[in-house]
């Protein structure tokens, strides 16, 4: 019968006598950073419809359908039920509505403006702030409603 010989290579069986050294691992661990990130993004993904303008107010309803939406976010004026006058969050007086308005619409590259008003303000206060978004240089308004209202044949929406 035939024997074989083993080296010292081989199996590692004769390597009492020798240690090998631990070498430092040489590349990063980013399991737990894409762990991290994807929270992140899921809390994001989540959290960003929810952020509305802050103006809490009563909105007509209207079965109108909605306006498709731009990349930019939208500059919004907000009329309270109280009389204020809103631009986004902050409030203006009524003499500052147009030199804010121009001011913004520099900066920005779409002229759309969404015009939310409570529902019991008078037409007439919604008009006189439609013409001064009109002398600030804006023609594209959007009025804020919310959906459901009633319609034109007498049902509700």
């Amino acid at each position: 019968m035939g024997a074989a010989v083993q080296t010292a290579g081989e199996n590692g069986s004769r390597r009492r006598g020798r240690r090998r050294r631990a070498r430092p691992m040489s590349e990063i661990n980013v399991t737990p950073f894409v762990d991290v990130m994807m929270v992140l993004l899921i809390i994001f993904m989540v959290a960003a419809p929810l952020q509305v303008v802050g103006v809490p107010i009563e909105l007509p309803r209207s079965a109108a359908s909605s306006l498709p939406t731009d990349q930019e976010e939208p500059l919004t004026v907000t009329l309270t039920a109280d009389g204020a006058t809103t631009i986004q969050t902050t409030e203006v007086t009524d003499d500052e509505i147009v030199p804010r308005l121009r001011a913004i619409l520099t900066e920005r590259t779409s002229d759309r403006v969404f015009l939310r008003a409570d529902g019991g303000i008078p037409y007439a206060r919604v008009v006189q702030v439609m013409g001064a978004l009109n002398a600030a240089g804006i023609t594209n308004i959007g009025l804020v409603t919310d959906v459901g209202g009633p319609r034109m044949d007498g049902r509700d929406g």
